[in-house]
């Protein structure tokens, strides 16, 4: 991190830190950075990203809308899905997929 408050710094970093255990977009993206890059880069990076949340929402004067814990499972839902696909034929299995019913 670049050079700044250091308590504002902590005070972020211990929220995200809280917002693991949470069910948020912000979860979904510590859980995301800590599996490839560990957990104190993950809490860096989830308090940065909260830092940007708490700027665009003070300029443009909205609300706060939660993307979801899913979020990044709906960017790449068709990746996962071929991918999963694969590595069952691979297993010797016939699938064939099915879409789910929107009722």
């Amino acid at each position: 991190m670049k050079k700044g408050n250091k308590y504002l710094k902590s005070a972020l970093i211990e929220a995200a830190h809280s917002a693991r255990g949470s069910k948020t977009y912000l979860c979904a993206m510590y859980r995301r950075t800590a599996s490839r890059k560990g957990k104190k880069r993950a809490g860096i990076s989830v308090a940065h990203a909260i830092l940007r949340i708490a700027y665009y929402l003070l300029t443009r004067k909205e609300m706060y809308v939660d993307l979801g814990k899913d979020y990044f499972d709906k960017q790449k839902e068709q990746s996962i899905v071929r991918y999963s696909v694969r590595r069952l034929e691979n297993l010797g299995y016939n699938v064939t997929i099915v879409e789910p019913d929107a009722s």
